[in-house]
């Protein structure tokens, strides 16, 4: 249960997804737990956070970034700077 992490993504790729008809999501500065029920597709329009899945590495991600976070993880989310970010549930 990897991370997925595509830095800067070409304005194509994010049409093609249809990113920025997904929902947004915003969160201040915290730190959390979260499991995800279903896989998550995000981009991240604002912030800075470190995710750090159970038993693994943290991961550092932020503005400008494609996340995929994968079904079944747990993980601590770390908001470092004010979050912003469109979402979307498989």
């Amino acid at each position: 249960m990897e991370i997925q992490i595509e830095h800067q993504p070409r304005q194509e790729r994010l049409n093609e997804l249809g990113v920025y008809k997904w929902d947004i999501w915003r969160k201040e500065v915290s730190k959390f737990p979260w499991t995800y029920d279903s896989q998550e597709t995000c981009y991240f329009l604002e912030g800075d956070v470190v995710v750090t899945p159970d038993g693994r590495q943290p991961v550092q991600m932020g503005k400008g970034d494609l996340v995929i976070f994968p079904a079944g993880m747990s993980c601590i989310w770390e908001i470092t700077s004010d979050v912003k970010k469109h979402y979307y549930f498989d």
